[in-house]
């Protein structure tokens, strides 16, 4: 067996990641790293996974100092699934720090642990968040695979601004054991790769099934819509989108247009509300799972962050955190709150759409915002695409649709819940029409 892959990788992290265009996708490599000599699916296939995954030899922080020290003493059933498959784990990519839910004002892609994820094509724009690092990575070409999570738009917004495939499958279809929390409802980890076949290859692994990198190349016919709502407010997107959609049509690839309702403010306050009080149980009873953790609570957590300020404050507070202290866990407003938000993502968006299709697609982010520090990140041209899926726990997946002003931008892809063969039986097709290879990134330092 040739470790050839697994080799260059690591000499892309040392040269693309840390000394030269400073990518810094990469928290930590693996310790006392050893090439898997076992036979699979993924034989000699180095991995990334994202550094809220448990793995022996990885840190597992979610991007926070409170875990930097605490030895991790388990392997993550994701982790054996890779190991079993002779992928090897060469190690855990930067995150928005506890992904993201800290603060309204958190930058995508900064950890106190990590630092500031880079963009592999403009270094002074947005990778993304807050699977960040395993974007990056993919996009920048150091690592064909990576393993993200997703609570709300956490893969399919780093794959869309980095210019690689991300699915996120449905909720509970890959164990969440030893994995950092935020959503039991909504968390899930899935895979970010350079092509639709590879992600469908890591989802099989993932999912320990052995049917995704068969859709790949299935002809079965798909009933589509395109959500006319689903649209970014860049031109550029949107006039991508429209030339991927007269594609379709000379491929005599049938689509109707449909219409859905976008949610109010209401349903975004609502949701975010659920994630906090889910939040607040969750993340506890993983800290309190963990061997050897500082912290065994959200509120350890509040405290940590204001004895070590000067670090983990220096750029946004934690007024997520404090929120999520005052609402408590699964109580009655929070039953009423899902109720409320399963109702739109279910009965009004999601049921109406797939009541006469099996695939719904639509624009994802426009082009990646310089990155601000203290300053929030910039969705306000993005679409709504992930949030219904986010909510009822369905299936969403993520290609390149080209460039826009030298960024690339995503095609969004929703399905069923469990029926992730269509989805990407239906990527692959949209991945072939498009014929646009692998995005090489520019690595501009802007």
């Amino acid at each position: 067996m040739t470790f050839g892959k697994i080799e260059e990788s690591l000499a892309k992290v040392a040269d693309i990641d840390r000394n030269g265009y400073r990518l810094n996708s990469v928290l930590a490599l693996s310790k006392d790293l050893k090439f898997n000599d076992k036979e699979g699916p993924l034989a000699g296939i180095p991995i990334l996974i994202k550094d809220n995954i448990e793995a022996i030899g990885l840190p597992a922080t979610a991007g926070s100092l409170a875990l930097k020290d605490t030895e991790v003493v388990r392997d993550s059933t994701i982790a054996k699934r890779l190991r079993a498959a002779g992928a090897t784990i060469i190690g855990s990519t930067n995150l928005s720090e506890w992904a993201n839910i800290r603060s309204g004002k958190s930058t995508s892609g900064w950890s106190a642990v990590g630092g500031l994820t880079a963009n592999p094509w403009k270094h002074a724009h947005s990778a993304g968040g807050s699977s960040s690092g395993s974007g990056a990575a993919v996009g920048a070409g150091i690592v064909a695979m990576a393993v993200g999570s997703e609570t709300d738009g956490s893969i399919v917004c780093p794959a869309s601004l980095n210019g690689c495939v991300g699915i996120k499958p449905t909720v509970g279809s890959i164990p969440r054991d030893a994995m950092i929390p935020i959503s039991a409802s909504q968390d899930t980890p899935g895979p970010m790769a350079q092509t639709v076949a590879q992600a469908a290859a890591l989802l099989d692994v993932l999912t320990n099934r052995n049917i995704y990198t068969k859709a790949v190349d299935s002809a079965q016919p798909l009933r589509i819509a395109v959500v006319k709502e689903w649209v970014t407010e860049d031109g550029g997107t949107n006039q991508l989108f429209a030339d991927l959609l007269s594609k379709m049509s000379s491929a005599r690839i049938e689509f109707t247009e449909l219409s859905l309702p976008a949610p109010t403010d209401e349903d975004g306050t609502a949701e975010f509300q659920v994630l906090m009080h889910e939040l607040n149980e969750d993340l506890e009873t993983y800290l309190t799972g963990r061997a050897g953790t500082r912290v065994r609570s959200l509120s350890d957590v509040v405290q940590f962050n204001k004895d070590n300020a000067s670090d983990e404050m220096q750029y946004f507070g934690q007024e997520f955190f404090d929120e999520a202290l005052v609402l408590g866990g699964r109580n009655a407003s929070y039953e009423k709150l899902r109720k409320e938000n399963l109702n739109w993502a279910v009965n009004r968006v999601l049921n109406p759409g797939f009541a006469d299709f099996d695939i719904l697609i639509g624009e994802t982010y426009s082009p990646a915002w310089k990155s601000n520090l203290g300053g929030g990140d910039d969705y306000s041209s993005a679409s709504w695409i992930s949030m219904a899926p986010a909510i009822a726990g369905t299936p969403i997946g993520c290609l390149p649709m080209g460039l826009v002003n030298g960024l690339p931008v995503g095609v969004g892809l929703v399905s069923r819940a469990n029926e992730e063969d269509k989805l990407i039986s239906a990527m692959a097709q949209i991945e072939k029409i498009l014929d646009l290879g692998v995005l090489t990134p520019t690595f501009i330092k802007d």
